[in-house]
């Protein structure tokens, strides 16, 4: 018994999980030290926790893009789904438990909701997939325009703030950490090889539409969470933050960062954040701006910042033994 405790210590501390905690460890400290010693203002907490959302949408979308293959632009009408029912049941029900209640409950809504839509339209292709998800991202948000509950069109305020830094980057890190082991586990690589083939996959007995739809429900879910955070902590919603131009906002930074990069998501969320502040002086020529540097660096870099590069620790300790195991090699040939 205590073997079997052993091995499985080994298996799940190895170097790789190790440096990854570290990693995020030192990822909160260093926001931590940020924060002690005054180096965050309200606006520039702002921002941060914009990329923060980005990343989590991006993230998402990304796995249902990049890995599933799948040409959604329902993102934002999920991310509304969280953000509304986050905000209600925050409203119901005071302090902490509230907050956590509704985002359960957002989540538990939208899973449901990307079941019933992606059964059917997981089975269309290309164009005729982002319009069918199109569609329903507006019937989402003309649903929500049109309900008692919802307020309508003027959207609800007042929304209890529970949401900090802190809440940020642990959901940051748990839907990375989702998204992630969902890519590297069984399920995600018959998801990969429904994008690689779909006539292939069917073949060898992998049910096409189910691996689709598993993909399709955690990128709606990650969407929810992300919404729900939105509403907690800017405290106002309505409609207008969740139209067709939210999705290709989101759609964006995953092209940009490349598609089936998860990286590359992270690196075009922080990177996209920081180039809307800096053109934010500019007024409204700031789109203009925006979008030819869009188009500049995807004329230089068409795949995106990363492509379809992964950073992994486990390559790089993996070529550091190769090295190691070379010298090695050459050293016992010398003697």
């Amino acid at each position: 018994m205590k073997e079997n405790k052993t091995s499985w210590f080994n298996q799940f501390f190895t170097k790789t999980t190790l440096a990854w905690i570290g990693v995020i460890v030192l990822g909160f400290v260093l926001m931590a030290a940020s924060y002690i010693a005054g180096l965050v203002s309200a606006y520039t907490q702002n921002i941060i926790m914009n990329i923060a959302i980005n990343i989590i949408l991006s993230v998402g979308l990304n796995l249902v893009v990049g890995y599933a293959g799948q040409f959604s632009l329902g993102h934002a009408g999920f991310m509304a789904i969280g953000a509304y029912v986050g905000a209600i049941v925050s409203q119901e029900i005071p302090g902490q438990a509230g907050f956590l209640a509704g985002l359960l409950a957002g989540m538990v809504v939208t899973a449901v909701v990307a079941l019933i839509v992606g059964i059917p339209t997981l089975r269309l292709r290309g164009d005729y997939l982002a319009i069918a998800t199109l569609g329903v991202s507006e019937i989402i948000r003309i649903t929500i325009m049109n309900l008692e509950i919802t307020n309508g069109a003027a959207g609800i305020s007042g929304v209890p703030r529970h949401v900090t830094w802190i809440t940020m980057y642990v959901f940051v890190v748990i839907t990375t950490l989702l998204v992630v082991n969902y890519i590297y586990s069984s399920p995600g690589r018959a998801t990969i090889a429904v994008r690689e083939d779909e006539i292939a996959a069917e073949s060898v007995g992998i049910h096409t539409t189910t691996y689709k739809t598993l993909a399709f429900v955690i990128g709606a879910v990650t969407a929810s969470i992300a919404g729900t955070l939105y509403a907690s902590y800017f405290g106002v919603i309505n409609p207008s933050q969740f139209t067709f131009q939210k999705s290709i906002d989101i759609l964006v930074i995953v092209v940009f960062g490349g598609i089936g990069s998860i990286s590359g998501s992270f690196v075009a969320s922080i990177l996209l954040g920081l180039l809307n502040t800096f053109l934010a002086p500019f007024g409204q020529v700031r789109p203009i701006l925006y979008a030819a540097a869009l188009i500049l660096i995807m004329i230089f870099k068409p795949s995106g910042l990363m492509g379809e590069y992964e950073f992994q620790f486990s390559k790089l300790f993996n070529r550091k033994r190769g090295q190691s195991q070379a010298v090695a090699k050459e050293e016992s040939e010398d003697q």
